[in-house]
């Protein structure tokens, strides 16, 4: 509601009002989870250099990763199992180009300059059929995932919700730079994993081209994030880095989170659909 384009009300004051009272909840849940993560989060170091090679090793170590879900779907996934695992994850997917804009306002030019590199990329180098986003939507029409009903799990709202409240409130800058940050990260395997299941279910490529492209292009934009944007942040201000270090590891709580509740709901879909 924050984010959506809207024109002037005249009931703009109670509107106001709304929109405090839910945000202060919305800052309130990120203050629990700051708290609960900052003990890990303050042993990530504060030399840029080890900073970077911390991590880096959240794609090993990191909570989530290397989740058997993903081999599962890529392997013995129906396709009711899919189209459900697809209409969560779309529900999550909280536009990752507007993430990127919203939070490379006012940053240091190095890191505003990769930031809008990435965005480019998002928005396809400005042409309509490669923009990331027309790609998901793509996927979701071939495979009528508005059909479906809207059993969408919380942990899949949450997901959404966490990246959004970062991006959209300054005073969580850094830690939406290391949560996109360990998204780009992180995707690439999973990405492969479920474009291999949708090739298996002889989805067609052209509506799985944004998994076959995430698979690829999000090693190179981890790269180039961690080099033009984490390391001379941090190297700038090591006290950054607990914050970096604190977005990123409650951005992969939130997926392992999903995971786990995935694997519960999947062993019931064929089910359901019968």
């Amino acid at each position: 509601m924050r984010l959506a384009p809207a024109s002037p009300a005249a009931e703009w004051r109670e509107e106001l009002e709304e929109e405090l009272a839910l945000r202060a909840m919305e800052l309130d849940w990120l203050e629990e989870q700051r708290a609960r993560i900052a003990p890990t989060a303050q042993r990530a170091p504060r030399d840029a250099a080890q900073f970077i090679q911390w991590f880096e090793a959240l794609r090993e170590i990191g909570p989530g990763q290397n989740d058997p879900l993903f081999p599962w779907l890529a392997e013995h996934a129906t396709l009711h199992q899919l189209r459900w695992f697809l209409r969560q994850e779309v529900a999550g997917e909280a536009g990752f180009d507007d993430l990127v804009a919203l939070t490379q306002l006012r940053l240091p030019d190095r890191s505003k300059l990769e930031l809008a590199r990435n965005y480019w990329d998002e928005m396809g180098r400005g042409r309509a059929r490669g923009m990331h986003g027309a790609m998901l939507s793509r996927l979701a029409r071939e495979l009528e995932l508005a059909q479906l009903p809207d059993d969408i799990v919380w942990e899949a709202r949450a997901l959404g919700n966490l990246v959004t409240a970062f991006a959209a409130n300054r005073r969580y800058t850094y830690h939406s730079l290391g949560a996109l940050g360990v998204v780009e990260l992180t995707a690439p395997g999973r990405a492969a994993y479920v474009n291999a299941a949708l090739a298996r279910l002889g989805v067609k490529a052209i509506a799985r081209k944004y998994y076959a492209v995430h698979a690829t292009i999000d090693l190179e934009h981890s790269a180039a994030w961690n080099r033009e944007v984490l390391r001379p942040l941090v190297d700038s201000n090591p006290e950054l880095a607990p914050l970096i270090a604190e977005g990123a590891l409650l951005r992969l709580e939130a997926g392992a989170r999903c995971f786990d509740r995935y694997r519960e709901e999947l062993a019931l879909v064929d089910a359901y659909a019968a």
